[in-house]
């Protein structure tokens, strides 16, 4: 079992950053392929970047990695998610989630585990 604990959200202008964490308690965290997902508000829920066990990374859309740069650090049980240039439509509650899978993974139905979220609003 794995609880997901984020932070680093808030209220922001265009054009400001900000940097997500995620810390994990349990055991085995480097065993688990972790993610990044947001949710606007009336939107389904969206992967932003998949982070695997190596600490590869992949982007959902080219577009999103231009801004963002997701990270994990195995010994401090904690995942990334540096978000720069932030825009309005950028506003959303950011998860992160793990998942026992082997590959990696965009589908939410793929990640056992997640976080409770943190809001990040963006204004113009």
């Amino acid at each position: 079992q794995v609880q997901l604990v984020e932070s680093g959200g808030g209220l922001v202008q265009a054009g400001d950053s900000l940097k997500l964490s995620c810390v994990a308690s349990g055991r085995a965290f480097a065993s688990y392929n972790m993610a990044w997902f947001r949710q606007a508000p009336g939107k389904e829920r969206g992967c932003v970047a998949a982070i695997l066990r190596s600490g590869s990374v992949t982007y959902s859309s080219d577009s999103l990695s231009l801004r963002f740069t997701a990270s994990r650090d195995n010994a401090k049980n904690t995942v990334y998610l540096q978000t720069n240039s932030l825009r309005p439509a950028d506003t959303a509650v950011y998860y992160c989630a793990a998942s026992k899978y082997y590959s990696p993974s965009y589908a939410v139905a793929d990640y056992d585990y997640w976080g409770q979220g943190t809001q990040v609003t963006v204004s113009s």
